[in-house]
């Protein structure tokens, strides 16, 4: 069904401009580094000792800060940013500036580079699920 519209017609305010909860979002695509950084820690908390992000660095629209423990009770803090994650504190609710450690793409690959009980316990995990696909697969 084809309907004929003349942009005269519209209303000039629509209340989406008026709503300072969308201002800021209108034509552009932002990332909320929290939410971001909370789904990283639901992916992999089954895999370390303590995942959380912290209450006490500061989270923006660009950067967020998660607090890791592995399971070898290493203890570092995360930046999450649009580049990746990296160190930078070995431990919680801290940063270096002085640290310069590399980005990582996934929190996957930085945590397969910190703690071989992380890669161990992941790779387990992977496997059951692997298993448990092919049984469903021959039933």
């Amino acid at each position: 069904m084809e309907t004929d519209c003349n942009p005269m017609e519209l209303p000039n305010n629509t209340g989406f401009e008026e709503d300072s909860n969308y201002r800021d979002f209108e034509g552009t695509d932002v990332k909320d580094m929290r939410l971001e950084a909370e789904a990283v820690v639901n992916d992999v908390l089954f895999a370390v000792s303590n995942m959380f992000v912290s209450k006490t660095l500061p989270c923006a629209e660009d950067v967020a800060y998660i607090n890791v423990e592995t399971r070898e009770r290493n203890r570092y803090c995360l930046e999450l940013t649009e580049a990746g994650l990296r160190v930078v504190a070995y431990d919680f609710d801290q940063t270096d500036d002085r640290l310069q450690t590399p980005y990582h793409e996934t929190v996957y690959s930085l945590l397969d580079s910190l703690s071989p009980a992380y890669r161990e316990v992941f790779g387990n995990a992977l496997l059951q699920r692997l298993e448990a696909l092919k049984k469903d697969s021959q039933s």
